[in-house]
């Protein structure tokens, strides 16, 4: 073969890979500015539920970052809080979560004096994301569990799920925020049997994740769950920690 002729082709095989690799980039720029575009209106309409009834039977308090406010939800009403009101209407709940909020956030929200008969704590997708420091990080936790411990006798730690299964990611960052998932559900976990606390499992492979076989119970903008996320996330509560069981005994809040 010509040697020339070689070193054209060459060079023209060279430049359709970089301007295939360009337009890779590009795409997964527009991809991801419009999915953070999505994320952003999504928390802007996102507001934590409060359900204060005259006569409460028992006192909940939920603190964590916006899947405890519920972002990604059509509405309230839709997230794991407004599923806990309509499932027990005389159930008062304190929501103090805040979109973006970290295990460090928790401390300031679980302040005061007032006791409760359950704290649930939903947090630990922004320290994935965030990529704090795994000691650091251990060591909210355990701060965050103790001071929960302080306020009820019952505390429930529901941490996301699998972060690098969320549409929003692709790999390879996927694979590390899946890494980083599975070390802070190992802390949570961890947490929960020093100080008495009850985790709720939410984490999955891949394989096996429910948000990456029925897509639907991911919110618009691929990072937060939708209406039946929020759902399926419910029904593990009630089910792992047997939330209907203990909401319906004798009440032990101060």
């Amino acid at each position: 073969m010509d040697l020339t002729l070689l070193r054209l082709e060459n060079g023209s095989a060279v430049r359709v890979l970089l301007w295939s690799a360009a337009a890779i980039v590009l795409l997964m720029g527009a991809r991801a500015a419009w999915l953070l575009r999505e994320s952003v209106e999504l928390t802007r309409r996102s507001e934590p539920l409060q359900h204060a009834p005259e006569q409460p039977s028992k006192r909940l308090l939920i603190v964590g970052d916006s899947t405890a406010v519920g972002t990604g939800a059509s509405g309230a009403q839709a997230s794991v809080a407004g599923l806990l009101g309509q499932s027990f209407p005389n159930l008062l709940i304190n929501n103090r979560s805040q979109d973006g909020a970290t295990f460090a956030d928790l401390l300031s929200q679980l302040s005061g004096h007032d006791h409760f008969d359950m704290v649930l704590v939903m947090a630990g997708g922004n320290d994935v994301i965030r990529l704090r420091g795994m000691e650091a990080l251990h060591r909210d936790v355990e701060r965050v569990t103790q001071r929960a411990r302080q306020l009820a006798e019952l505390v429930v730690l529901m941490p996301a799920g699998n972060v690098g299964n969320a549409p929003f990611f692709l790999a390879p960052v996927s694979w590390l925020m899946t890494w980083r998932s599975r070390k802070l559900h190992a802390l949570v976990r961890e947490a929960a049997a020093t100080h008495s606390a009850l985790y709720v499992n939410l984490f999955h492979e891949s394989a096996d994740d429910p948000f990456v076989l029925q897509p639907q119970l991911n919110a618009t903008d691929g990072l937060h769950p939708s209406d039946a996320g929020y759902q399926l996330w419910f029904s593990e509560l009630m089910v792992q920690a047997d939330v209907r069981a203990r909401l319906s005994a004798p009440s032990h809040s101060r």
